[in-house]
């Protein structure tokens, strides 16, 4: 039989020889250690539950000393904590329960080189791991001596990922786990806030409302507390925070708007790394969410930024600008207005306004069912916030020059209906109509009639409400029998109604003195008889060639009918192409029927009674 001293090195036995104990019982756990923790991998239940009690012995005696083979014992722990047989992970807990006692003990363990076998372990699903891992991350933070705080990024995503756990204790455990660690986050002087923003900006989008719960909550914390470190993740924190603020969890949209209202308090600029284009395209991307609650922050950070740093947001308008646009589309009415009132923060300089206006008429001309439908709404808000007077001048420079007729003449009638009848536009009326008397008012009265002329009815309400009822009258006796349709009468119907409201007031009371205002009284005999009045050319020039108080009429007139006379052409123009359209397909409709017969009339006898077909006709 082989002598055991044969088999161990001779270091071993020099010191199992040694008179000293210490150097006797560490020689003896280098040789016992080893054996019984491969024994932890045997298939056998019994031979693993052994080695357990083996372990549990050796550790008991040995104590301190036991911590240099710490990192297997873990390793081996954390398996046999998910083992098949339930005795193995009894004697398990039993030995798991002693370690922690003596590394608690210990002032040899080392922290470090514990956080990366820990870190790999976090992501593991099995719930007993799970369960064993907190343990050991619970008992390690309460021993003072070690810094578990310092090292919290590196696990800190394993304990927010075991919040949506399947089982409510391993849920508990590690809400109590974060709770500590953030209490103690609250208490710590220094805190690497940004690598765990990091993560919290990630756990926020989870589909676990308690997870996106406990993150938002900490976000929250840490923008009151993390100053100058968190300036640089604020666009991320914002990216995060936007899409809570419409969570279908009350207590996540609270906390969400809280957050929200702490970030845009913070005065960071460029300078302390306040990254001003990163917070503009997570508050452009937030304008397509689909909740209209976060459409509105993302409209209340543009219009903050704009306030605050108006030279660097005006650098990335060529980002922001086509997705505000798009905005103006938004079915909220509330998010067009904040759109809006974007818009003219923007706009505040000529160059922005003049860029506004002609990609708003370009917008309606792309877009038809926007004017439609959100039109009026626009054009009397920017009315309100960019001044009246200088939207209607430039949308008429526009205007006048479009090279779509169609779209002119909609749009034109738009901005007159918006001129008669809203409240918001009163001072505008009250200037057009000192036009005969008034430099200002015959000004814009010259301004607005070049584009107005696109719509004989708006070019005849702008006379009306200027009291040039002279001209008015010299308008409808140039229209002819073309422009009679049934859009004409269609804008005659509702000039109509709207001389029956207050803004025409003036106007009827004018009636009660029919020998001072005899061209009124022609106008509205000529807007009733919907016939053009032959009048001699004589007296029309007699009507109308004076320039009276400082506005050129006949010029006016031959402004007007020069552009019906391009909106008549226009018109034939669309008719010819539309009945050469359907010729072509006529046309092409007769031959395939034509072809798909020939094979058979030869069998059927000739029908009199058809009728020949339009290439019959035409030969």
């Amino acid at each position: 039989m082989t002598d055991i001293s044969s088999l161990l090195p001779a270091s071993v036995l020099r010191n199992l020889a040694d008179k000293l104990y210490e150097k006797r019982k560490n020689a003896a756990l280098e040789q016992i250690v080893p054996p019984v923790l491969n024994s932890f991998s045997d298939q056998d239940s019994r031979v693993r539950y052994y080695a357990c009690e083996a372990l549990y012995n050796i550790a008991k005696v040995a104590r301190g000393e036991f911590i240099v083979f710490f990192n297997q014992i873990f390793d081996a722990l954390c398996k046999l904590s998910a083992d098949s047989d339930a005795n193995v992970q009894s004697a398990a807990h039993l030995l798991d329960r002693l370690v922690k006692d003596i590394v608690t003990e210990s002032d040899q363990f080392s922290i470090e080189e514990f956080i990366p076998l820990l870190r790999e372990r976090m992501n593991v699903l099995n719930p007993y791991v799970r369960q064993f891992l907190v343990g050991w991350i619970t008992v390690l933070d309460s021993v003072p001596d070690i810094d578990m705080l310092g090292f919290l990024p590196d696990f800190l995503d394993g304990l927010f990922n075991m919040l949506s756990d399947s089982s409510h204790e391993i849920r508990q455990q590690a809400d109590s786990a974060l709770s500590e660690f953030l209490q103690e986050i609250k208490n710590s002087p220094s805190v690497d806030y940004g690598r765990m923003a990091e993560i919290l900006v990630l756990r926020a989008s989870s589909t676990d409302e308690f997870t996106r719960l406990t993150s938002i909550t900490w976000m929250n914390e840490f923008v009151k507390l993390g100053g100058d470190q968190l300036v640089p993740y604020y666009a991320d924190i914002l990216g995060a925070i936007l899409p809570c603020i419409s969570d279908k969890e009350e207590k996540i949209r609270v906390v969400a708007r809280e957050t929200n209202e702490e970030l845009r308090a913070i005065k960071a600029g460029p300078t302390e790394g306040f990254d001003i284009g990163a917070v503009l395209t997570i508050a452009r991307r937030e304008l397509s969410n689909e909740c209209e609650a976060t459409r509105i922050e993302a409209l209340h950070w543009m219009a903050v930024l704009l306030e605050k740093h108006r030279k660097e947001v005006i650098s990335f308008l060529d980002d922001i600008f086509p997705a505000l646009l798009d905005a103006l589309s938004d079915p909220s009415e509330d998010v067009v207005l904040l759109v809006l009132e974007v818009h003219a923060c923007i706009a505040r300089d000529a160059p922005h306004f003049r860029h506004l206006v002609v990609f708003l008429v370009h917008h309606f001309r792309m877009d038809h069912s926007l004017l439609e439908k959100r039109g009026t709404l626009i054009l009397r808000r920017l009315c309100i916030l960019l001044d009246a007077e200088r939207v209607y001048r430039e949308l008429s420079t526009i205007l006048e020059g479009e090279a779509d007729l169609d779209f002119a003449s909609v749009m034109v009638q738009a901005l007159n209906l918006i001129l008669l009848n809203s409240s918001e536009l009163a001072e505008l009326r009250a200037l057009i109509k000192q036009s005969l008397s008034n430099p200002s008012g015959r000004d814009l009265f010259n301004a607005l009639y070049s584009s107005w002329c696109h719509s004989p009815m708006a070019t005849i309400s702008l006379c009306l409400l200027a009291q040039a009822y002279q001209h008015a009258s010299a308008v409808i006796q140039s229209l002819v029998e073309e422009d009679i349709n049934v859009k004409f009468l269609v804008q005659l119907d509702k000039l109509v109604r709207l001389l029956e409201t207050p803004i025409f007031t003036y106007l009827r009371l004018q009636l009660l003195d029919p020998g001072r205002y005899t061209w009124l009284l022609k106008t509205l005999y000529g807007l009733l008889m919907l016939l053009p009045q032959n009048v001699e050319d004589g007296d029309r020039n007699t009507d109308i060639s004076n320039g009276t108080n400082g506005i050129n009429f006949t010029m006016r007139l031959q402004q007007f009918e020069h552009m019906q006379r391009q909106h008549r052409l226009h018109c034939k123009s669309q008719s010819q192409m539309t009945r050469q359209t359907r010729r072509s397909n006529s046309s092409g409709t007769a031959q395939e029927a034509q072809r798909s017969d020939e094979p058979r009339r030869s069998s059927l006898p000739a029908d009199s009674s058809r009728p020949p077909s339009r290439s019959s006709w035409r030969s």
